[in-house]
């Protein structure tokens, strides 16, 4: 019969496992939480696994569920623990993690190694799922059920328990086995340029002023568009303010429909067809006609994407650096998302040169030479199912 997990209640226990934990050259972490009523997400549960002593596959190796919604509980000392340099913090898939540590204590686990990236690094492809490295190295089944499960109850069930316990107790063959394959290739230094970008304050960063740039219009109109910043900005500050999800404020589809129609006052708000009805009085309403009237008088008109006309002009160098991409990520075992997106492609060839695709070893797998094509200084070949990169001139 499997022993019960040690979950964590207390600041004390927590500070004798990370104590213990400082010792370790690396742990595995992961969390559960909640997000769908809330701006922010709820932290929940830290799983947190220390390596065996004699490597990933032996037994052993130390597994808690630390539980931060304990009374009286202080997560500092995991915290003082994602600041000790001499242990490697392991993750999969981080960015959701590290957003709730950045905005709940303003740190980041450091050093940090996330084997989603690894992964795709390493040649597992594009979809380097957890559950596909499980199999894969670790050569374990491993249970899903309890994915969608409300984290937020106690007591915890033992399926809970077990689903969330295998994901960092697996995480350490994961680790192990993709850590050796970078010291081999040399491709360290790829994961650790990834991973500076992910404890980088400015990716969590949301700015109220920059949330329309997310929303996706079909207009480019400056007068429409500056409608529309002023709607996403006051959306994304009450948002903020109340700890709501944006959806819950309005939808993009209301967003749109409101820049189209620029309602200016109760009765015209009263006409939306996609506002929902709470969002039809009191403080929202007022947000919006405010915003619609920011937007309708603002002198400083926002510009269309530059990058629009540059991909209709650009198509066939597009498709070029799309083949280019994919002879480079074959050749190098690495995931063509990871060293480049579509939307990047479109931007270098629409003259764009300020993008991740064109720095750091990006730009020596693929960037140095994405650059040479868009200027016509080599040309690509076709031989035997091969693609070649040919000098021109």
């Amino acid at each position: 019969m499997a022993a019960e997990p040690r979950i964590i209640t207390t600041t004390e226990e927590l500070a004798d496992i990370c104590a213990r934990a400082k010792s370790q050259p690396y742990v595995t972490l992961d969390t559960e939480f909640l997000r769908e009523r809330t701006y922010y997400s709820k932290l929940c549960l830290v799983q947190m696994a220390l390596p065996p002593a004699s490597g990933p596959k032996a037994p052993g190796g130390e597994a808690v569920l630390i539980d931060p919604l304990a009374e009286g509980l202080s997560l500092e000392p995991l915290y003082d623990l994602f600041r000790h340099e001499a242990t490697v913090k392991v993750f999969h898939a981080a960015r959701q993690d590290l957003e709730i540590f950045f905005h709940d204590a303003g740190v980041f686990p450091t050093p940090l190694f996330d084997t989603q990236v690894a992964a795709m690094v390493c040649g597992f492809g594009e979809q380097a799922g957890y559950e596909t490295l499980v199999k894969r190295i670790a050569k374990a089944p491993l249970d899903k059920s309890s994915r969608f499960t409300d984290w937020s109850r106690r007591p915890l069930t033992a399926a809970q328990a077990d689903y969330a316990l295998a994901d960092v107790t697996h995480l350490r063959a994961i680790y192990e086995y993709l850590r050796a394959q970078l010291d081999k290739t040399g491709r360290a230094p790829w994961v650790a340029e990834e991973a500076a970008v992910l404890v980088d304050p400015e990716t969590y960063i949301v700015r109220p002023d920059e949330a329309w740039e997310r929303v996706r219009t079909r207009s480019g109109s400056p007068r429409f568009l500056a409608v529309v910043r002023e709607l996403a900005k006051f959306r994304e500050s009450y948002a903020q303010s109340r700890d709501v999800p944006r959806s819950r404020v309005f939808k993009d589809d209301a967003l749109i429909e409101l820049a189209s129609t620029k309602p200016l006052t109760d009765d015209d708000l009263s006409k939306s067809r996609l506002l929902l009805r709470e969002a039809r009085r009191g403080e929202i309403a007022q947000g919006i006609l405010a915003a619609v009237k920011a937007g309708v008088e603002a002198t400083d008109l926002p510009k269309p994407a530059p990058d629009e006309p540059g991909r209709q002009g650009n198509g066939a160098l597009s498709e070029l650096l799309r083949v280019l991409l994919k002879a480079k990520a074959d050749a190098e075992g690495v995931a063509p998302r990871l060293i480049a997106s579509s939307a990047e492609l479109d931007a270098i060839a629409s003259g764009g040169r300020d993008l991740p695709a064109l720095t750091g070893w990006r730009a020596e797998v693929f960037g140095n030479d994405a650059l040479r094509l868009a200027q016509g200084r080599i040309a690509l070949s076709a031989s035997g199912g091969a693609i070649k990169v040919v000098p021109v001139g």
